[in-house]
C-alpha cells in the first residue's frame, strides 16, 4: 500500500474541503469557503460557478479525488481493499496487517472507514452546493446532480447499508439516517426527477450543450445522461427484486418504458475520464503490485478459454507459470511478500477510462427481468443473454464470441503453485456460456449472472453487491477465516462496518442507523435487499 500522507492542498475552487475527525455533516460552510479564491462572482462566466461542482463529484465515483501526489491509495482504500476482492476480481498478493485483514474476514476500520468518510466529504458536499444553486436556475445542471446522487449514494449504502442522504445537510453535528429501503425508494424519485427534467429541458432547448465542460462522462450531451439515468433506475430495480419485488417490477418497467431509452450500444457506456482524472488501478497493480488478478478469474476465464482474459490481465512472469495467467486465492496465509509477486497484474493503465456502467450489464439486466417476467421489450431471455456477452466482447475488441456462446466449457480446478497442498481446490462452478432454454431458472440466472460478472470487470462495488444478492459466480472461499466466527466462510462479507468517525462525532445518528441495520453492526449482517 501505498503510505503517502494526507496532503491538504489546493482543491476545486468552488468545493475546497478537509474534514477529517469531523461527522459527515459538520462545519460545512466554515471549510468549504476559500477567501483568496475567485468566489462568486468572478465563476460566472460560462457557468463556472455551478459546473465547477460536476468534475469533483464524477471523480468521486471511482474514488480518484486530487489529494496531490499518491491519490491513488484513497480508492485503494474506498474500494480496492473490500469491494474488489469481495466480488471475486482481485487479490492481493501482500501480506498486510501481518495477514489479518479484510482478506481474511478481519474487517479494518482503518481501512473501511473510507468509502464513508470521503464521500460525504468530498462528493457529497459538492453534490448538495450544487443542487442548492442549480434548482429552479438551472434545470440540466440540477437533475446531473440528482442523477449523479443516486450513482455515488447507492455504491455507499450497498456497502454499508442505512446511509444519511434524504435529511443530509439538514444538522451541524451530524445526520438522520435513512433505511436502506427509505434511501432505495428515494433513488428512484430522484432517478425520475432527473430523468424528466432533463427530457423537458431538451424538448425546449435541443442545441443547447452548456454542460460540456465540466462532463467527465458524455461530453455535455444530455440525450447521454437521459440513457444512464434510465439505465441506474435498471439496475436499482433489479437490486431489490427479491425483497420487494412489485415495486422493483414497476420501477424496471417505467425505466425501460421511458422514450428517452437507456443505453443500448458501446458508445453509450458511463465511463468518467478527463480533467486530470486518472485510473488509480492502474498504479495500484502494475506499479505498486499490490493488486493481482484473482483465482476466481484464473479459474473461469482460464476455463472458458475466454478470449477477453488477455485484454483484462497481464500473463505472469512468475517461471513456474510458463507465461499463462495465473491468479491468487484471496483469504490465505502468505509465505512472504514477495511469493505471489510475479502473477499477472491487472491490463489497465492510469490512462484507461473508469467503467461503471456498459450496454452489456443493460441486457443482462433485461435478460434477468425477462426470466422473472416482466416487460423488458421484444426479445427472449436467450438474445438479452447472448447480446451482453457479444457487447462485452465488442467493448474489449475481443474476438470470436460466435464459437465462445457455442462453447460448454466450464471453470478450471485451480492450483497453486507455491501452496498446493494446502491451496489447490477444484472449480467453484460447472456452468458453461452456451444458453441452455431446457434449464432450471436457478442454471439460467447462474449464467446469466456469471457472464454478467465477467463483462462488469473492473468494477468491483457492483460485482460485489450482484454476488451478494444472487450467490453468483460461485467463487473460492476464503482458506484463512480471522473473523472468530462472526463471519461466515461460506457466506462471505456482507456489508462493511460503518466508520468509527461516525461513531465517535455522530453517536445518536450511529444508534439510530443500527437499529435500520435490523442487525448488529459487524460484516455478516445482510443488507436489506440481500436476502437469502
Amino acid at each position: 500500500m501505498n503510505r503517502n500522507k494526507w496532503r491538504i492542498g489546493c482543491m476545486s475552487a468552488v468545493a475546497s474541503l478537509m474534514l477529517l475527525g469531523t461527522s459527515c455533516t459538520k462545519n460545512f460552510e466554515k471549510y468549504n469557503t476559500d477567501p483568496a479564491s475567485a468566489y462568486p462572482d468572478q465563476l460566472k462566466a460560462d457557468f463556472n460557478d455551478v459546473g465547477g461542482y460536476y468534475p469533483q463529484i464524477q471523480q468521486g465515483i471511482f474514488f480518484n479525488y486530487n489529494f496531490g501526489a499518491g491519490k491513488d491509495w484513497t480508492y485503494q482504500l474506498t474500494q480496492n481493499l473490500n469491494a474488489d476482492i469481495f466480488s471475486g476480481y482481485m487479490a492481493t498478493r501482500h501480506n498486510f496487517a501481518g495477514g489479518i485483514n479484510n482478506t481474511t474476514f478481519f474487517l479494518m476500520d482503518g481501512w473501511n472507514f473510507a468509502a464513508w468518510d470521503y464521500t460525504y466529504s468530498y462528493t457529497m458536499l459538492p453534490i448538495r452546493h450544487a443542487e442548492e444553486k442549480t434548482k429552479n436556475v438551472y434545470p440540466d445542471f440540477y437533475a446531473i446532480a440528482k442523477i449523479l446522487k443516486v450513482e455515488v449514494m447507492h455504491r455507499i449504502t450497498d456497502q454499508y447499508g442505512p446511509i444519511v442522504y434524504t435529511h443530509y445537510g439538514e444538522g451541524e453535528t451530524g445526520g438522520t439516517y435513512d433505511s436502506q429501503e427509505q434511501a432505495y425508494n428515494q433513488f428512484f424519485l430522484d432517478l425520475k426527477e432527473g430523468v424528466s427534467t432533463l427530457e423537458t429541458f431538451v424538448q425546449a432547448h435541443p442545441t443547447l450543450n452548456r454542460f460540456s465542460n465540466f462532463d467527465l462522462a458524455y461530453g455535455g450531451d444530455l440525450k447521454q445522461w437521459i440513457k444512464f439515468g434510465n439505465s441506474l433506475r435498471l439496475r436499482l430495480a433489479i437490486r431489490i427484486s427479491k425483497v420487494n419485488p412489485d415495486k422493483a417490477k414497476a420501477e424496471a418497467e417505467a425505466a425501460i418504458a421511458d422514450p428517452g431509452g437507456m443505453i443500448s450500444t458501446n458508445g453509450d457506456n458511463f465511463t468518467i475520464s478527463g480533467q486530470g482524472y486518472t485510473n488509480p488501478l492502474g498504479a495500484i497493480s502494475p506499479s505498486w503490485q499490490d493488486i493481482q488478478m484473482s483465482a476466481n478469474m484464473e479459474s473461469i476465464l482460464g476455463g472458458y478459454k475466454d478470449p477477453r482474459e488477455a485484454k483484462y490481465f497481464v500473463p505472469a512472469t512468475d517461471p513456474l507459470a510458463k507465461g499463462a495467467f495465473k491468479g491468487i486465492r484471496s483469504g490465505i496465509p502468505y509465505p512472504d511478500e514477495k511469493t505471489y509477486i510475479n502473477h499477472s497484474i491487472l491490463n489497465i493503465t492510469t490512462e484507461t477510462p473508469a467503467i461503471l456502467m456498459t450496454a452489456a450489464e443493460v441486457s443482462f439486466l433485461k435478460a434477468e427481468g425477462k426470466l422473472k417476467g416482466w416487460n423488458v421489450g421484444s426479445g427472449t431471455v436467450q438474445q438479452f443473454y447472448e447480446d451482453g456477452v457479444t457487447k462485452s466482447f465488442a467493448q474489449w475488441g475481443a474476438g470470436g464470441v460466435s464459437d465462445y456462446l457455442k462453447s460448454t466449457a466450464v471453470p478450471a480446478n485451480y492450483v497453486d503453485l507455491y501452496q498446493p497442498t494446502l491451496l489447490n481446490t477444484n472449480a467453484a462452478s460447472t456452468i458453461s456460456p452456451m444458453w441452455d432454454d431446457n434449464a432450471s431458472d436457478a442454471t439460467k440466472l447462474e449464467r446469466i449472472i456469471t457472464q454478467k460478472w465477467i463483462a462488469g470487470y473492473p468494477e468491483g462495488c457492483e460485482a460485489w453487491a450482484e454476488q451478494r444478492r444472487t450467490g453468483y459466480p460461485k467463487i473460492f472461499k476464503v482458506q484463512k477465516n480471522d473473523s472468530q466466527g462472526v463471519i461466515s466462510t461460506d457466506l462471505g462479507v456482507r456489508r462493511l462496518e460503518f466508520s468509527s468517525t461516525e461513531k465517535a462525532t455522530n453517536p445518536t445518528g450511529y444508534t439510530q442507523a443500527v437499529q435500520l441495520l435490523g442487525g448488529t453492526d459487524n460484516g455478516a449482517t445482510r443488507l436489506w435487499w440481500d436476502k437469502p
